[in-house]
């Protein structure tokens, strides 16, 4: 297991006190997933345990996530051996139905990343929610990626610091990740740059099905070491670009659902906040319709049912970003205005 490195701030006595945070958090946290390796102690054998690894299934809850024809398709497990795996595997997680006071219990254990912004922490009800999927979408320059990039040195923070306490995996669609933006992000928050950038696993994705197996290989490493944060710029870019023709659009869509299905479960499982970045395309029909702003994100109806929260940013003036709530369960339709710097996201001067 690779533990977390404790990003350290520039002064000794600042360095010892979130350190002694982090620790104090990594040791008070009770996981929220039960290795796959515990169905052991209900004698299912090691080795079909070793297969359902193989099928990138690591924990109890990921068993009984997944449908009975998906595990029955794993090679070398029979419907018998499936049948008893999900005996044993729903009652190590209790699944069914619960009160809606447990419900309300489980949702406490929900983790607030903030932005780095107060104001847009205030829109958002604390910051970026764990175990649900953010959506962030708008032009170039819009500042989608300084968002994603400020949310990987936040994330890093004490819990009671509004961080999460943990490791980030950023999964790279459009080649803008910059490690060099990173680093004066941490120095604000009093961060060690070095030790931050070590917290931060990063890939390259080059087509969809890189991209897909890439997120498949973030579930591994969620179940090895202790992560806050799942990033994905852009989530739609390289499913644009490998589906062209309308023709292709009902394959596109059932794979784009696919992965978000296999998003969200990541981030239920394993209580760990997801963000996403995706694109604008014009909507023809809205000019007619005179609507202030004619264009509408990438991914139709399969992204917006998949995207826990939706926040629609376009460009302000000079350094100033607006942030709109454009789709949540529970926060209400509104805007705020936030500032992108050399440091990261943060509120506007005036």
């Amino acid at each position: 297991m690779i533990g977390l490195t404790a990003p350290m701030t520039a002064t000794a006595h600042d360095a010892a006190t979130i350190d002694d945070e982090l620790t104090a958090g990594a040791t008070e946290e009770v996981a929220s997933f039960i290795e796959v390796d515990k169905l052991a102690d209900a004698g299912i054998p090691t080795s079909d345990i070793a297969k359902l690894r193989t099928a990138n299934i690591y924990t109890i809850q990921g068993i009984t996530m997944q449908c009975k024809r998906d595990l029955v398709a794993i090679k070398g497990l029979s419907e018998p051996k499936i049948d008893r795996i999900l005996e044993v595997a729903e009652k190590m997680t209790f699944s069914g139905f619960i009160s809606a006071k447990e419900s309300f219990f489980r949702r406490s254990q929900v983790t607030r990343i903030t932005t780095g912004s107060h104001a847009l922490d205030t829109l958002m009800g604390g910051g970026i929610e764990s175990m649900s999927i953010t959506e962030a979408f708008g032009e170039f320059r819009s500042g989608k990626t300084q968002l994603a990039l400020t949310l990987c040195v936040t994330s890093q923070l004490p819990r009671s610091m509004g961080g999460g306490n943990g490791r980030v995996a950023y999964i790279d669609t459009e080649s803008t990740f910059r490690p060099e933006r990173v680093r004066p992000i941490a120095e604000r928050f009093g961060l060690d740059p070095d030790a931050t950038l070590e917290n931060i696993i990063v890939a390259r994705a080059y087509t969809h099905e890189h991209q897909c197996q890439l997120l498949s290989m973030v579930g591994a490493k969620l179940s090895e070491d202790q992560f806050s944060l799942i990033v994905i710029d852009s989530v739609t870019a390289l499913f644009r670009a490998d589906f062209t023709g309308r023709g292709e659009l009902a394959e596109r869509q059932q794979k784009l659902g696919k992965m978000l299905s296999n998003l969200m479960k990541m981030a239920e499982e394993y209580n760990v906040a997801v963000f996403i970045t995706n694109q604008v395309v014009s909507d023809p029909g809205a000019g007619s319709l005179f609507v202030p702003d004619p264009k509408k994100p990438v991914g139709g109806h399969i992204l917006a049912h998949a995207s826990t929260t939706r926040l629609s940013l376009r460009k302000g003036r000079g350094d100033q970003r607006i942030c709109k709530i454009y789709d949540s369960p529970m926060l209400p339709e509104s805007e705020c205005v936030f500032a992108i710097t050399e440091q990261g996201v943060t509120d506007p001067r005036d």
